[in-house]
């Protein structure tokens, strides 16, 4: 929405009483805002201790939800709100190097259950192996839009991600049949137009 010249002239014009009033109210219908503002202005920590926070914090979750990998929708929908509360993370911080590093972080530590992973049916675990490697395609094409300074942290979760991979019979064939190609999991490989490649390979029904 765009706000006319008027528009923003009237609310100049708002008493600075007016305007605290204003603001309280429209942080309190915006969480999301207000947790934002809070950390841009008076939050102590830093986007890094919040990022490393949030690291503990997939570790934990994820551990407690292995319990429910046998339940795969259920462990899809803890899975969800998990990556969910890293975006608002993301949101609230800015953390751009977060925003590949933690959902790499996530797939990463739900593949350390692939014991218990390999022993379920592979059209029960489908719809959470696509959903992984989407999340995993994502984290790959905001790779390229990092300072490559970034890349040789990076690529070491691409590397655990790409042995985890290979060690789940049914991951790493489903990733071949959805023409993912296991040299992108290296920051220098990663082709500069992935986002292309990606829709084309969704427009031929793959990834879904």
């Amino acid at each position: 929405m765009e706000y006319s010249k008027e528009f923003k002239t009237a609310l100049s014009n708002f008493s600075s009483v007016e305007k605290d009033r204003l603001i309280f109210r429209l942080l309190k219908k915006d969480k999301l805002l207000s947790k934002k503002l809070y950390f841009e202005l008076i939050d102590p920590e830093t986007a890094d201790q919040k990022r490393s926070q949030m690291e503990e914090y997939i570790a934990e979750k994820v551990l407690l939800a292995s319990k429910y990998i046998g339940n795969p929708k259920y462990f899809l929908v803890i899975i969800r709100k998990l990556s969910a509360e890293i975006t608002e993370h993301v949101k609230i911080t800015t953390d751009k190097f977060g925003e590949v590093s933690l959902h790499l972080i996530l797939v990463n530590t739900i593949l350390n259950s692939n014991e218990k992973l390999n022993q379920q049916r592979f059209d029960n675990i489908y719809k959470l192996y696509i959903y992984l490697i989407n999340k995993v395609i994502k984290a790959l094409i905001l790779i390229k839009k990092l300072d490559e300074d970034y890349w040789i942290e990076i690529d070491e979760y691409l590397e655990d991600l790409k042995n985890k991979i290979h060690e789940n019979t049914y991951l790493e064939k489903l990733c071949i049949n959805n023409s993912f190609d296991f040299d992108w999991l290296k920051c220098e490989q990663i082709p500069d137009h992935l986002d292309l490649i990606v829709k084309d390979i969704r427009n031929q029904g793959f990834l879904k």
